[in-house]
């Protein structure tokens, strides 16, 4: 199942091509090649070089600001960070099902949340590549571009976006950084006025969002030799399914399927997700590496997000979304669909859910409902599982008898497609540059891999054991007098 290259043995004889930083992505991030004299690539790797502890300085902190606090790990998707610490908090204090109108308006957000990220990533980062080509001009290939070549479709996916941060805004007291998610529930409910709202523009979202799905399945299926060849990497998936194994982003049990579509676990409860997983560590990333436990770190590694969540699903339970599904699935021919581009596609499809699911929440009378909130009694774990816009987010928090953080573990999307997105990369250099002489569009094709996987790396780096870290002292002259460096295996060097 491993697509690795050859390993460089003598870096130090190799010609280092670094692609720094990633464009089009949240956070920094670089990919770096070693090539030989033939221009052969002999390693290709992505590396998160940010390094952020939300791990360790929430700890001390009361468990119920967790909510609010760990959502500043992004400002692209704090919703899911939201939610899942609130959860995590509900299991805190003993609560395993909410009030039904606690749980209809946190649904809400999230689908909200699902639509205005989806929306962002497709039409302001990735549409660029795909509706002009990987080898346009870079000074073509970008939002301005689209807003010039495609005005209708460009301006589609910021009213799609912005609708999306209007359902956020309505459930959780702001678009970025919202508050309405509490330990045991909810801060507030959807009035009849907020409701009628979101109600005037919905059908005309829902068509957006029907026309951006046929938008992406014209632009692979007119020429699927190349969108299915490309950055295919054959990986085990892992998502939330409901309990009917339909379609789940807020709730429901872990399903793992290898890279054939048969099973590895299902309907795992997630509460249990430490017994599946592990997470190694590498010297050349500040990204933990997850892997299936029973599998092992060489075979275990999996893919989450879109193209896992539309491979792994029996079923959407909104109709236009489901047609989409079976098209989907039909393109496989019976067999999962791998190729990077492929997620694009899954992204879509997901996106009109989100649509008609926020459609249908928004007829239910729950939402007006007043009984928010849930009380329970402090115990010492909880774990609070959703399926972000980009995968499967973990949140584990560990409290003491006085509801301090005493430890925390975050595995968040994109530190699930770690490895993912290494061999995703590592087929590009393999297909596309390997034995070519290196231009801009070659080494862009490397950034369309990365990008189909929508990376958050700001919220995917964490406590990694001891950070590497090099000290010089200087005197007035700017000459060096003493340095002192921490190796990542904590080796210090004076």
């Amino acid at each position: 199942m491993t697509t690795q290259l050859e390993t460089a043995r003598h870096p130090e004889t190799l010609r280092r091509v670094c692609i720094e930083p990633l464009t089009r992505v949240e956070g920094h991030g670089k990919v770096t090649l070693l090539l030989d004299e033939d221009n052969h690539v002999k390693q290709a790797r992505l590396h998160i070089v940010e390094f952020r502890g939300f791990e360790k300085f929430i700890q001390g902190r009361p468990y119920w600001e967790l909510p609010v606090v760990v959502q500043r790990l992004c400002g692209i998707c704090p919703v899911s960070h939201h939610l899942a610490a609130a959860k995590a908090c509900d299991r805190l204090i003993g609560v395993a099902r909410l009030t039904p109108t606690a749980e209809k308006v946190r649904r809400l957000m999230h689908l909200g949340q699902t639509l205005q990220s989806h929306a962002l990533h497709f039409f302001h980062l990735s549409s660029p590549d795909l509706l002009f080509g990987v080898d346009d001009a870079v000074a073509h290939r970008n939002i301005v571009g689209v807003i010039q070549d495609h005005p209708e479709i460009a301006r589609q996916g910021i009213l799609l976006r912005k609708y999306g941060q209007e359902v956020i805004r309505i459930t959780s007291g702001k678009r970025v950084h919202g508050t309405g998610a509490l330990p045991g529930g909810v801060n507030k409910n959807v009035s009849t006025e907020e409701r009628d709202l979101l109600l005037a523009d919905i059908d005309r979202i829902v068509a957006w969002a029907e026309q951006a799905v046929q938008l992406i399945k014209r632009m692979i299926l007119t020429s699927p030799e190349s969108h299915y060849r490309f950055a295919s990497v054959d990986a085990n998936t892992l998502s939330l399914v409901a309990a009917d194994g339909a379609f789940e982003i807020y709730d429901g049990g872990l399903r793992a399927r290898d890279p054939q579509g048969g099973a590895i676990f299902d309907h795992a409860d997630a509460q249990g997700y430490a017994e599946l997983l592990r997470e190694e560590i590498k010297p050349w990333s500040y990204m933990k590496f997850p892997f299936i436990a029973a599998l092992g770190p060489e075979h275990g590694w999996y893919r989450v997000g879109p193209l896992a969540r539309v491979n792994n699903c029996d079923r959407f339970t909104t109709p236009l979304a489901e047609q989409e599904r079976q098209d989907f699935a039909a393109a496989g021919e019976g067999r999962p669909l791998q190729a990077a581009l492929t997620t694009h596609w899954a992204r879509l499809i997901e996106l009109l859910h989100c649509t008609e699911a926020i459609r249908e929440l928004l007829a239910d009378p729950d939402l007006q409902g007043t009984d928010l909130r849930l009380e329970g009694d402090l115990g010492s774990l909880g774990i609070g599982v959703v399926e972000a816009p980009r995968g499967t987010l973990f949140h584990h928090y560990e409290v003491d008898p006085d509801g301090l953080v005493t430890r925390a573990n975050l595995i968040v999307s994109t530190t699930n497609n770690n490895q993912a997105m290494n061999e995703a990369i590592r087929r590009v250099a393999a297909d596309d540059l390997d034995g070519h002489e290196l231009s801009e569009p070659l080494l862009n094709r490397i950034e369309v891999a990365i990008r189909a996987y929508d990376p958050c790396l700001s919220c995917a780096t964490h406590a990694l054991g001891k950070m590497p870290l090099e000290l010089e002292l200087l005197d007035a002259e700017g000459r060096r007098v003493a340095a002192i460096r921490r190796h990542a295996d904590g080796l210090i060097d004076r």
